[in-house]
């Protein structure tokens, strides 16, 4: 879904892109923190504004994801295959998130990619 929210008000697409930011705590505290940043703000936004109902659940599945990706990565380190792995998932999710934070600032919908949809 990559259409624009063309009714949004300023305040929608900046908490949607609060939530997306959210994540950045994560590179700051434990490996949680990811989850956690979105998280907060998702239960506490997501009644007042459809949109951030939206891509806090958008955050919270990439997020979600991407630490399991990272597990299993750092896991795969043990037979070598994961140092090559593991700093392309850190990559990736950076980009993502970047790329997530200025879609919802723009007042899209984005959808990220290689997500598993765990809260519908």
């Amino acid at each position: 879904m990559a259409h624009n929210g063309e009714n949004l008000t300023k305040e929608e697409r900046n908490w949607g892109m609060f939530v997306h930011l959210a994540a950045f705590v994560g590179y700051l505290t434990a490996a949680l923190g990811f989850i956690v940043g979105p998280l907060v703000l998702w239960l506490i936004k997501k009644e007042e504004y459809p949109y951030v109902d939206y891509h806090g659940k958008e955050a919270l599945n990439f997020q979600i994801s991407f630490f399991l990706y990272g597990l299993i990565a750092g896991a795969l380190t043990l037979i070598l295959v994961g140092l090559v792995i593991l700093p392309v998932v850190i990559i990736l999710h950076l980009v993502f998130m970047i790329i997530g934070t200025i879609r919802a600032s723009e007042g899209q919908y984005y959808k990220y990619p290689l997500t598993i949809r765990f809260i519908k």
